[in-house]
């Protein structure tokens, strides 16, 4: 019996599929909020639910363990991460550092073309936050946020931009349930559209930096509004 290496490295490639496919679709149900933070993520359940094996869950979890989404906890298993005030605050500080250099990027490199459906989605921000609706315009404020981090034409910056604003999507979410938010980020995202219009990269920067921060007032509002299981009070 001889060893076929090919057809071992197609089920090795498959699964390694399945399993990215798998942790996608688990990544995106956190960031969306279906799993909240402190969510307990069942292996059996998500087998049942996704179709398939326990391994690929396993491995899924893992990789999400390692993106920081997920806590792999004794005796408790997979939770969905619940991070302590200070990571919080430490992950917006580095959040508004990234998305600050994204824009002064964008502000020299963007394309007339990517600047139009910027444009776009800057008017589709602003009648959903008319309608008072603050789960259509976080969708549409995620598109806003990635066009510019596509526009800034590194790729590197790109991705780790997303990795760490998908750790703290649950918490940009439910900032937009704060009343007038909408409206406030709406505006906010008029004067970063206003100095990339006329090529200010250090002011993009500086109102890119001003609408993600969150201190003082605001961010005791904040944390006021979260439910308990989103935040831990201290290290484990």
């Amino acid at each position: 019996m001889t060893y076929d290496g090919s057809k071992a490295s197609r089920q090795g490639e498959a699964r390694g599929n399945r399993t990215d496919q798998l942790r996608d679709r688990i990544e995106q149900a956190i960031i969306s909020g279906e799993y909240p933070p402190g969510f307990r993520l069942e292996e059996p359940l998500l087998a049942q639910r996704y179709n398939v094996s326990r391994t690929p869950v396993r491995e899924a979890l893992m990789q999400l363990a390692s993106a920081g989404l997920v806590e792999i906890r004794p005796r408790q298993g997979a939770i969905v991460a619940s991070p302590t005030v200070q990571d919080i605050l430490e992950m917006f500080e580095v959040m508004a550092s990234l998305e600050g250099l994204c824009v002064e990027l964008a502000a020299r490199r963007i394309t007339a073309e990517e600047l139009a459906e910027l444009e776009q989605v800057h008017e589709r921000c602003g009648a959903l936050a008319a309608a008072g609706d603050p789960d259509g315009y976080y969708a549409e404020n995620r598109r806003f946020h990635e066009a510019l981090y596509a526009a800034s034409r590194n790729r590197f910056l790109e991705e780790t931009t997303r990795s760490l604003r998908n750790r703290v999507a649950p918490y940009r979410r439910l900032q937009l349930r704060h009343r007038g938010r909408t409206q406030r980020s709406w505006a906010e995202h008029g004067a970063i559209l206003e100095a990339i219009r006329s090529g200010d990269g250090p002011g993009a920067r500086a109102a890119m930096m001003a609408h993600i921060a969150i201190q003082g007032d605001t961010f005791m509002d904040f944390l006021s509004s979260l439910p308990p299981a989103y935040i831990r009070l201290g290290a484990d």
